[in-house]
């Protein structure tokens, strides 16, 4: 089973529905024991940093996450907010964040370009990684974001974008991935990309 954490955000439904179209069983909860007995845990959605780790916290799933899944070596990804939340912190209501990489999370600089970026994007792979597994670098993804994640080291990002500046879109580390984009939302591309995830044993 896989469980999609419910922290009292939107688009967790979506997710659910991708998942169950490519073969997966998945539940959305906010159950500290569901979560840490499923087999992958999914953390997506959007929403405010400073509003979704009050939400973690007041669940007490913020060291679910941290100590039952990502230090237990559980399979889990990150999708939207689920970037931001991972790292250490975030420009996003000065919200001191989960940890469990290493930086920052940063508003888009004044460009001349919209702000939030929203809609299909390049996404180029910077190192191999079994979630990419059948999906060529170059392809396109579906982007919602006014922040991106600013890693402490090179060697945590995967993958790439651009929108005025070049900024992490896939980071990882050990048995945690997260996609700056909506995998949910990225049509076959993101469905691959999802599956990959889902059938990932979180060694890489």
């Amino acid at each position: 089973m896989i469980a999609i954490v419910d922290y009292r955000a939107g688009n967790l439904t979506s997710v659910l529905r991708a998942v169950n179209h490519i073969g997966f069983q998945a539940e959305i909860t906010d159950s500290p024991g569901a979560i840490r007995a499923a087999d992958r845990v999914i953390f997506p959605g959007v929403g405010a940093a400073g509003e979704t780790m009050a939400n973690l916290r007041r669940l007490g799933l913020d060291q679910v996450l941290r100590r039952d899944v990502y230090e237990a070596g559980k399979p889990i990804l990150g999708i939207c907010i689920g970037v931001q939340i991972i790292f250490e912190a975030s420009e996003e209501d000065n919200a001191a964040c989960l940890g469990l990489l290493p930086g920052r999370v940063v508003r888009f600089p004044a460009s001349g370009l919209k702000v939030p970026q929203i809609g299909w994007n390049r996404v180029r792979f910077t190192r191999p990684h079994p979630i990419f597994e059948g999906i060529p670098s170059g392809a396109e993804f579906y982007f919602v974001n006014s922040y991106h994640p600013q890693p402490a080291s090179a060697d945590l990002v995967l993958a790439t974008a651009e929108y005025g500046v070049e900024f992490a879109a896939v980071v990882g580390r050990r048995n945690l991935v997260a996609t700056q984009f909506h995998l949910e939302k990225s049509g076959p591309m993101g469905l691959r990309m999802l599956a990959n995830f889902c059938g990932w044993n979180g060694l890489c």
